[in-house]
């Protein structure tokens, strides 16, 4: 019997992007959920282990010129991000946020749902 897929049940819209060597992370899909465009003045936090991203007329920081996501060498520093690692990158449009996941929260995040996966106890 075939499984019925579940309805998701949020309005997350998710992408995955490499980081350039200028801190760039690009995801047009992302962005324009956000309706994120060139220029757009944003704040960044880090907490728990992932960025948190949010427009604010005041922020520091901004999409680029061409629409990407630029990371200051010391955001990438504070979460461990180097040029060529990739990020999960959820935003919740509803509330004009995005969260950027580094690939250590996301090995904190699946350890145990790989572990059941692969036949193992969690660790």
């Amino acid at each position: 019997m075939p499984v019925v897929p579940v309805p998701r049940p949020g309005t997350a819209v998710y992408g995955l992007a490499a980081v350039d060597g200028r801190g760039r992370v690009a995801d047009r899909a992302v962005f324009t959920a956000l309706n994120w465009t060139p220029g757009t003045s944003l704040a960044i936090r880090f907490t728990h282990g992932a960025l948190v991203v949010t427009t604010d007329p005041c922020g520091v920081f901004g999409m680029t010129s061409q629409g990407h996501l630029r990371l200051s060498a010391p955001v990438r520093r504070c979460c461990g991000l180097a040029s060529g690692d990739r990020v999960l990158l959820t935003a919740y449009p509803e509330h004009g946020a995005l969260f950027v996941h580094p690939p250590s929260m996301l090995d904190t995040l699946l350890a145990d749902c790989h572990a059941t996966l692969l036949g193992g106890d969690p660790a």
